[in-house]
């Protein structure tokens, strides 16, 4: 991680105004783009058989579509907490001074219902980064925030972790003599791979 080349390739993303490889600064921010169609890749420089070679064993056919997908798992409410149950909320006994102690049944209940109102998923839908990159289509990720998921109220789930794609990324300099030299470059592309409770800034 803090080995040359990678502070070289981080430098030079940042020089050409790329998106930044995953970092700590969460949540990810949104690409401008120049809106100049110069810059745009042509017909013949989207050869999908050529750029599949090119990109090879980064192509991942869950996050990356090269025309437009359907729908992604948008449903934030569908989504159930994956593994084991957390040992702070699987040792909870719900136990009240002046309150009967709950059975065996009760306590299970209360145990799933909170696992679940304090779980935090990530909420994928597909999103268009437009014709210079390709794929043009990647999976992102966010994290649910329509209400708090922490008892009492007051904690909301955040981003957590990022994880990167590797993309290809159409990218023009000017040439000395005039016009322009544009070629594909692989670039890596953050998103948010996983959400956790925490309190609101």
């Amino acid at each position: 991680m803090g080995n040359k080349s990678t502070e070289r390739r981080g430098a030079c993303q940042h020089y050409y105004l790329l998106r930044p490889v995953p970092s700590d600064s969460l949540p990810v921010m949104d690409l401008l783009e120049d809106p100049d169609p110069a810059l745009d890749p042509k017909d013949r420089d989207l050869n999908e058989t050529e750029l599949r070679a090119r990109l090879g064993a980064h192509f991942d056919a869950h996050f990356m579509a090269v025309s437009a997908p359907g729908a992604a798992d948008t449903d934030a409410s569908r989504l159930r907490p994956p593994g084991p149950m957390p040992r702070d909320i699987r040792t909870l006994d719900f136990e009240l001074p002046g309150w009967k102690k709950p059975s065996k049944k009760m306590r299970r209940r209360l145990q799933l219902w909170l696992w679940s109102y304090t779980f935090c998923p990530v909420v994928y839908a597909w999103q268009d980064l437009g014709s210079r990159f390709w794929p043009r289509y990647v999976k992102v990720g966010s994290c649910a925030s329509k209400r708090s998921c922490s008892v009492p109220e007051g904690m909301v789930c955040s981003p957590a972790k990022s994880a990167h794609l590797t993309l290809l990324r159409w990218y023009c300099i000017p040439r000395k003599a005039g016009g322009l030299r544009c070629l594909w470059i692989p670039v890596q592309y953050p998103v948010i791979s996983e959400c956790k409770c925490a309190c609101s800034t």
